[in-house]
């Protein structure tokens, strides 16, 4: 079982295996899914009063609003990804990557 976890703001972290998509919250049909996940107690608001710069759709059918913006959730998640797939980078001198 993958028990990873990502950072979402403010030191709150998602666990990876749940993330079903990171998306902008601007578009008319993501608001309209936010203000479902609010009538149904599914919303979890993680900005601590910022604005809100990403919602994270979980397979679990919760919304998590985050003030990171969703290239830096991106960012985070390939990165964790490259890690996994290659865990002894982290251990080469930098020279031996430019190869």
């Amino acid at each position: 079982m993958d028990n990873r976890l990502i950072n979402v703001g403010f030191g709150n972290a998602v666990k990876i295996s749940r993330i079903l998509a990171v998306v902008n919250p601007g578009s008319s049909p993501v608001r309209k899914i936010k203000d479902e996940a609010r009538q149904e107690h599914k919303l979890i608001d993680v900005t601590e009063g910022r604005r809100t710069r990403a919602i994270i759709i979980l397979d679990t059918g919760h919304l998590v609003l985050s003030s990171v913006q969703p290239e830096t959730i991106n960012q985070r998640l390939a990165a964790l990804e490259e890690h996994m797939r290659d865990p002894a980078r982290l251990l080469r001198p930098l020279e031996m990557e430019d190869d």
